[in-house]
């Protein structure tokens, strides 16, 4: 009798080496660059790399709010690339991209902290002719994964995969343009929210993401 399969996920290790078992039927390998989307992907990111025994480091991006409506994304930036726009979003809202250059500004400030703050002075690794594994903890909306996808794109990897513990359908088939494959252990129809895929989905903090890159 087929083993069923767990409808959520016990907390982010335990997503983490349920994406490394997609990532193994794959046929991707120890050469494998394995990058976290910081918080929450670098955990994940740790436990598909151990599984794959690739190499592992974080990928720094944020999205660009609404400057009077943080909640709601316009569009995103990631290390190393230009900021992504939903343009439909921004048509419905009446702003333009010039309107939000000091937001930009601000987040490309905080990419640079972050990045400071997550590997010091050490670079990204050299992408360029690998395999590429962009990890989240979950896509909802896909603005964040975009443009890392497209930032890392810009560095040549010979394949770029997302891989996600849990994703929206549609969010999943947006981003399929932008990755060589996107994969997703869990893509429910009824989505929500990502936290609610999880029984543990506590909120980390620079130095937990500090603790999940030193012990992969």
């Amino acid at each position: 009798m087929a083993r069923a399969v767990p409808d959520t996920f016990r907390d982010r290790r335990d997503a983490g080496r349920r994406v490394g078992v997609r990532l193994l039927e794959l046929g991707i390998g120890p050469r494998s660059v394995v990058l976290g989307l910081p918080r929450g992907g670098v955990p994940i990111a740790a436990e598909a790399a151990r599984a794959l025994d690739g190499e592992l480091d974080v990928f720094v991006a944020r999205k660009i709010a609404h400057p009077r409506r943080p909640e709601l994304a316009l569009g995103a930036l990631a290390e190393g690339g230009e900021p992504v726009w939903d343009d439909g979003l921004l048509r419905r809202v009446g702003l333009s991209t010039a309107d939000l250059a000091d937001v930009v500004e601000v987040e490309r400030g905080e990419i640079g902290r972050r990045v400071t703050s997550y590997r010091g002075d050490r670079a990204l690794p050299d992408v360029q002719g690998r395999v590429v594994v962009l990890v989240d903890d979950g896509v909802a909306t896909g603005a964040t994964a975009r443009a890392a996808l497209r930032a890392l794109r810009r560095r040549e990897p010979s394949r770029l995969v997302l891989a996600v513990p849990v994703a929206s359908p549609d969010a999943l088939r947006s981003l399929a343009a932008d990755a060589d494959e996107a994969i997703s252990v869990l893509a429910p129809d009824g989505f929500g929210a990502v936290g609610s895929w999880y029984d543990d989905f506590e909120q980390l903090s620079d130095e937990d993401v500090r603790r999940a890159l030193a012990e992969g």
